[in-house]
């Protein structure tokens, strides 16, 4: 292998061509949505073409600079004016016209390559401290789901970002018979994404898992997670939908709540599905809501599927929604299946729906089956 052949593997990763396109694509609409944020187009009826493009234009233009600070502001305006304009310097004597040029844009060049190694000197530390963050976020999630009696389980989280919003997990409940012991069933929501639906996330986990030792019914639970969550939610703004269940294996009995929530598929061995609504608001919303357990036996054959809306409202390059009913037909179509592998498979069948489409919601997923 020649040198400029490892510089360029060195460089790609080893991607093909259409790979990095597509990888550049993926940014380029990223960037797109995070600096279209800052631009109001409703002021440009009545405006020509041009006189709107350049309305538009002057939008971008401040969305971009004010992500910067101050200083590099001032560096990314002194190099554009070095690479646009040479000035020039003449005088005249007695022998004629003399003409200097200066050309600048070596210098405009070397300041934007400044700015550059400035701007991925913060993305590679904020990189490292996401990725810490992820670990420990990891850590707050069960590698693997616990031996329930009669159940077959399967979870699987794909974050949106480095962290993710998203909470999962299947635990005992605290019980003075071990003989009679109950499981409790939790996918959860935070709205938003990124670090501050993250450190909620942290803060629903700790609050459930600390609420959830102590003897009190489904309902007692969720009204004080609901209450905590309220003091926490920034007046509403930060609430989480989640679907909280608890199973007893003796009698077979599942009692939920479902807390604004996607509706969870029961998928009954006779093939029919049935939706599982009670509940209540989100939580964080109103500290008072009053919320309705639901209560209904699962039999041998039937499958319990729980998500979240980074599932079924995935899009693909037509702006298409993923959908309940393709994650249904996946699921009617592999019952036989061990839920690890009929999880595999929903997953690639989402991969070949969205296609090269930027993930822009973190996607959970939880399968049961009964034995």
């Amino acid at each position: 292998m020649g040198k400029v052949e490892r510089f360029w593997q060195r460089v790609s990763e080893g991607l093909e061509l259409n790979q990095l396109w597509s990888q550049f694509q993926a940014d380029a609409r990223a960037s797109y949505r995070l600096y279209s944020r800052d631009v109001d187009s409703t002021g440009t009826e009545g405006l020509s073409k041009g006189k709107k493009f350049f309305h538009i234009a002057r939008q971008f233009f401040w969305a971009i600079l004010e992500k910067l600070s101050p200083a590099r502001r001032v560096l990314l305006l002194v190099s554009m004016v070095l690479i646009l304009f040479n000035p020039e310097l003449s005088w005249h004597n007695n022998e004629g016209t003399h003409v200097i040029s200066f050309d600048l844009r070596l210098y405009g060049g070397l300041l934007l390559f400044l700015l550059l190694i400035l701007e991925v000197a913060d993305r590679v530390v904020m990189k490292r401290d996401l990725q810490i963050a992820r670990e420990i976020q990891m850590w707050l999630l069960p590698n693997a789901p616990p031996q329930v009696p009669g159940l077959e389980i399967a979870f699987a989280t794909r974050p949106a970002n480095t962290v993710a919003g998203d909470y999962y997990d299947v635990f005992k409940r605290l019980s003075d018979d071990p003989l009679n012991q109950s499981y409790l069933f939790v996918v959860a929501d935070v709205a938003g994404k990124s670090i501050p639906a993250a450190l909620l996330m942290a803060t629903f986990q700790a609050s459930l898992k600390t609420l959830s030792s102590t003897r009190s019914s489904l309902r007692q639970l969720v009204d004080a997670m609901n209450k905590y969550a309220c003091s926490n939610s920034q007046s509403g703004l930060r609430f989480t939908t989640a679907f909280l269940a608890e199973y007893d294996p003796q009698s077979r009995a599942l009692t939920y709540i479902n807390a604004g929530h996607n509706l969870p598929m029961l998928r009954r061995a006779s093939g029919a599905i049935e939706r599982l609504e009670s509940g209540g608001l989100p939580l964080g919303i109103l500290s008072e809501a009053a919320y309705e357990a639901g209560n209904v036996t699962l039999d041998s054959g039937d499958w319990l599927v729980v998500f979240t809306d980074g599932l079924v409202e995935a899009i693909n390059h037509n702006d298409e929604e993923y959908g309940e009913q393709r994650a249904i037909s996946v699921l009617q179509g592999g019952t036989s299946l061990a839920p690890t592998m009929l999880l595999s498979r929903m997953m690639v069948d989402l991969d070949f729906f969205v296609g090269n489409t930027p993930q822009h919601d973190d996607v959970t997923c939880l399968l049961v089956k009964m034995a």
